[in-house]
C-alpha cells in the first residue's frame, strides 16, 4: 500500500564494527555483509515477474518464487486460494521453532498496483537504486525479509524460532469480502505475539523513522435526489435548490465540520445531471444533463482515514447528522462501504516494540528511530491484526515514487534493514512467551 517518502534516502555514515553485539549477532550482520548481490539478483526476478492484484497468474508465479526461497530454509509452505474473492490467493509459510519462544508473524504482500496493461514493467539497476514495479512495495520488502532470515539460519538463531509469514496476493486490492479475503491473516495475528511488516523504511529529514501506527481506509457515497424541472425555477419554494447544488453544500459542510486531528477524507469522484450512475467498481460514472434543466441526481464518492475505529465510528455519525440535514426540494443518503481497512492505533505496546527495536540500532551504532507521525503512512494489513498483537511497520527498504512509474528502490537500505529486523526477530524469539 502506498505511503508518503518524505525524503530522499540518505547513506548513513559507516559505524564501528558492531562492538556491542554478541558473538551470534555478529555473525548475523556479517551474513548480511556478505549477500549483497543475490537479494538484488532475486529482486529483479521477482519485480520482472508481473504481480498486479489482478494478474492472478502472475501473483501466483512470485508466490511461486517465494516458496523456493522459503522451504530451504525449514519452512512448511502451502498456497491458499482466493477464488471465492476474485484474487489469486496468499502464500504461508510456517518455521517450527523449539515452542516456548514468542511466536513472530511476518507481514508482506505479492502484488503489485501495477497491471499487465502498465508500461512499468521491468527492473533497472542505476547504482544504488533499483526501479521497477513493486521493486519497493512490497517486492524489496519480502527480499529484506528474506536476506533478515538467511542471516539466521546461517548464525543458527533460526532453528529455534516459531514463525510464521504471510505473503497476502491482494494487500493493494483486497479481495472483497474481507471476512474471507484476511480470514488467514486474522487467525495468524491470534496465534503470534509479534507481528512485523516487511512494507518500506520511511527517511524523514535523514532520519530513518519507526511505524508504530497505520491508519484507516474505508469508503463513502452521498447520493442526492431532487425534483427536476426548469432552469428557470431553480430556488424557488416549488422546486428548490436541485441535486448538484445539494450536494456541493454537503461537501463544502464536510470541509468544515469534519476536521480534526489524525483524519483525512476526500472526496475522490462526483457526477450529477439528469441522470447519472457510478459503474460497478465504483471508480467510472457516466451523467447526462442539460444547462436548462435541474439536475434530478448527483453522486460522489470518497474516503476516510482514521487513527482508531473509535474515530471511524465518530465520523461516520457526524456525516450522518450532516446528511440529515434540509435541504430545499432535495433528500440525501450516506452509504459506507463494508470493504475497509482497520487502523492500527499507536499503542503502549507497539512503542515498546519501538524501543526494542531502538536498543538494536543502539547495539549497531545506527541512530535511534524517532515515532513516524501516522499521517505519513498509508493503509496495510498489518491492521487487521493490531488488535491482537503489538506491531511494527516498516521493516521492508526505503523507496521513493511509490505507485508512479518510476518507483525506486534503495538498495544500500536493504542490508540495514536485514540487520535490525534478523537482530530484533532472534532477540524476540528467544524471549519466554
Amino acid at each position: 500500500m502506498k505511503r508518503f517518502a518524505l525524503a530522499l534516502p540518505l547513506l548513513l555514515a559507516a559505524s564501528p564494527l558492531h562492538a556491542q553485539l554478541a558473538p551470534v549477532e555478529r555473525k548475523m550482520a556479517t551474513a548480511v555483509e556478505a549477500d549483497q548481490e543475490r537479494p538484488v539478483a532475486l529482486l529483479e526476478k521477482l519485480v520482472n515477474q508481473n504481480s498486479g492484484t489482478l494478474n492472478l497468474e502472475g501473483v501466483t508465479k512470485v508466490g511461486e518464487m517465494m516458496r523456493a526461497e522459503l522451504e530451504p530454509l525449514g519452512f512448511a509452505v502451502r498456497w491458499v486460494p482466493m477464488g471465492a474473492t476474485g484474487r489469486a490467493g496468499h502464500l504461508i509459510a510456517v518455521h517450527k521453532g523449539n515452542n516456548r519462544g514468542k511466536r513472530l508473524l511476518l507481514i508482506g504482500h505479492l502484488d503489485t498496483v501495477f497491471e499487465k496493461n502498465s508500461p512499468f514493467q521491468r527492473f533497472e539497476r542505476q547504482g544504488s537504486k533499483g526501479i521497477g514495479p513493486g521493486a519497493g512495495d512490497d517486492k524489496g520488502g519480502i527480499v529484506v525479509m528474506l536476506m533478515a532470515l538467511r542471516a539466521m539460519h546461517a548464525a543458527g538463531t533460526l532453528k529455534d524460532a516459531d514463525i510464521e509469514i504471510v505473503l497476502t496476493g491482494d494487500e493493494e486490492e483486497a479481495g472483497d469480502p474481507v471476512e474471507i479475503s484476511r480470514a488467514d491473516l486474522i487467525a495468524a495475528g491470534k496465534r503470534a505475539d509479534v507481528a512485523l511488516d516487511f512494507e518500506g523504511l520511511v527517511i524523514q529529514d535523514g532520519r530513518d523513522m519507526g511505524s508504530i501506527a497505520r491508519r484507516s481506509s474505508s469508503g463513502w457515497t452521498v447520493t442526492v435526489t431532487a425534483s427536476g424541472g426548469h432552469s428557470s425555477g431553480i430556488f424557488s419554494k416549488t422546486v428548490g435548490d436541485g441535486a448538484i447544488y445539494a450536494l456541493a453544500k454537503i461537501i463544502s459542510s464536510f470541509r468544515t465540520e469534519l476536521p480534526e486531528p489524525n483524519l483525512t477524507f476526500n472526496v475522490g469522484l462526483i457526477a450529477g445531471g439528469a441522470t447519472a450512475e457510478v459503474a460497478e467498481g465504483g471508480t467510472v460514472a457516466a451523467s447526462t444533463g442539460k444547462t436548462n434543466i435541474i439536475p434530478e441526481i448527483a453522486i460522489a464518492r470518497g474516503d476516510i482515514r482514521t487513527l482508531s475505529d473509535e474515530q471511524t465510528e465518530r465520523v461516520r455519525a457526524r456525516m450522518q447528522e450532516i446528511i440529515a440535514r434540509p435541504s430545499p426540494g432535495a433528500a440525501a443518503e450516506i452509504e459506507f462501504s463494508k470493504h475497509t481497512y482497520p487502523a492500527m492505533a499507536p499503542t503502549p505496546g507497539n512503542r515498546a516494540l519501538l524501543d526494542r527495536l531502538n536498543a538494536v540500532n543502539r547495539d549497531l551504532a545506527l541512530p535511534q528511530m524517532p515515532a513516524l507521525d501516522p499521517l505519513r503512512r498509508g493503509a496495510g494489513d498489518i491492521a487487521f491484526v493490531a488488535k491482537d498483537v503489538d506491531g511494527l511497520v516498516g521493516l521492508g527498504p526505503s523507496s521513493t515514487g511509490d505507485h508512479a512509474p518510476g518507483e525506486a528502490v534503495d538498495l544500500d537500505s536493504f542490508s540495514r534493514q536485514a540487520k535490525r529486523a534478523a537482530i530484533l526477530m532472534s532477540r524476540l524469539s528467544r524471549e519466554t512467551r
